[in-house]
C-alpha cells in the first residue's frame, strides 16, 4: 500500500499527462491481476461488487459500511491509486454527503466520485441546486480532510442523465457538469454518452478540467485512441469487466446444465498462472 498523499499525487498526474484507462475490478483478485498487467490506477465498481454479493446495484442494497470496507480492502491490497465509486455519497443532504465523504477518504483512496442520481423512479435526479450543493459539500469535506496537502483526494462529479433516461441528456449533462466544475469537482463524468460529437461538447464545456468516459456494452466499438483524439482524459469501464466474467460463467454453467458439455473450460485461465501470481503476494 502506498501512502495516500503519494497516491493522490500519482492519480492527479495521470489526469494531466494525457488519456489513460481506469479499469474497474470487483474484488481483490481481479484488482491484483489488473495491477499485474500494468494499469496505473484502478477504480471500484459498485455494480461489480454488488453482483459478487448477490445483490442489486445501488446504495439502497449495499450498506455504506460494507462498501467502505470493500474500498478499504482494495486500497490495502494494491500499490496503485484507487478511485472509489461512492455512488450518491450514501446521502441526500449536503452535510450528510460531506460526513460520508470523510469516511471514504479515510479508506486511503486517491479519488472518489459522487453522482446526482437519487435512486427514485419518480424523481431520478436531484434538483439542480441541491445537486450542485452536494458537490460543493464533498469538495469542502475533502479540503478539510487534507489541509495544506499538495494533492488532495480527486473529486469526480457525475451526471446520470443518460442512465436515468432524461429527455435531453446532453443539455442536462452540460448544465450540471459545468456547475459541478464551478463547485469544485476536479473531473467530470456523464456515464452513458457515446456519440463522439456529444463527447466533444462535454470536453469543451468543462475544459481544462478532464472528463471521464464510460465504455461499456453500448459503446464498446470506441477505442482508447479515438477517445484520446476527442480530448477525453480518463476511460473507465464500470461493471463491464465483472459482467464479462459473469457472461463466461453463465455460458459455461448453462452448457453443463443443458448439454452435459464442459467445452467452455478450454478457455479457462490457467491454474498455474493465477496460483503463481497470488502466491507471490503471500
Amino acid at each position: 500500500m502506498i501512502k495516500q498523499s503519494s497516491a493522490t499525487e500519482q492519480f492527479r498526474a495521470l489526469h494531466e499527462s494525457g488519456c489513460f484507462v481506469l479499469p474497474n475490478p470487483w474484488d481483490v483478485g481481479s484488482a491484483v491481476y489488473l495491477e499485474h498487467l500494468g494499469f496505473k490506477a484502478l477504480a471500484t465498481t459498485s455494480a461489480g461488487y454488488a453482483f459478487s454479493k448477490g445483490w442489486p446495484d445501488g446504495p439502497a442494497f449495499v450498506p455504506r459500511d460494507l462498501m467502505l470496507a470493500h474500498i478499504s480492502e482494495l486500497v490495502e491490497s494494491l500499490s496503485l491509486p484507487v478511485n472509489a465509486d461512492f455512488q450518491n455519497g450514501y446521502a441526500d443532504e449536503p452535510e450528510d454527503v460531506a460526513a460520508n465523504v470523510k469516511h471514504c477518504i479515510a479508506t486511503g483512496v486517491a479519488g472518489l466520485s459522487i453522482e446526482d442520481s437519487t435512486g427514485r423512479s419518480d424523481k431520478p435526479l436531484y434538483d439542480f441546486d441541491l445537486a450542485v450543493e452536494r458537490i460543493r459539500a464533498a469538495r469542502a469535506a475533502i479540503d478539510a480532510s487534507t489541509p495544506g496537502a499538495q494533492a488532495s483526494c480527486l473529486l469526480t462529479a457525475r451526471c446520470e442523465a443518460w442512465l436515468v433516461g432524461d429527455s435531453d441528456p446532453l443539455r442536462t449533462s452540460l448544465d450540471r457538469l459545468v456547475a459541478f466544475a464551478d463547485a469544485g469537482a476536479d473531473c467530470l463524468y456523464a456515464p452513458g454518452v457515446s456519440n463522439p460529437e456529444e463527447i466533444t461538447a462535454i470536453v469543451k464545456a468543462v475544459s481544462p478540467r478532464p472528463i471521464n468516459v464510460l465504455v461499456s456494452t453500448h459503446n464498446c466499438a470506441l477505442t482508447v485512441s479515438q477517445l484520446a483524439d476527442l480530448g477525453v482524459r480518463r476511460i473507465s469501464v464500470g461493471g463491464a469487466l465483472a459482467r464479462v466474467a459473469w457472461g463466461a460463467f453463465i455460458r459455461a454453467a448453462k452448457d453443463i446444465q443443458d448439454n452435459g458439455s464442459f467445452n467452455a473450460f478450454a478457455a479457462a485461465a490457467p491454474h498455474g498462472e493465477l496460483n503463481d501470481l497470488f502466491r507471490d503476494r503471500v
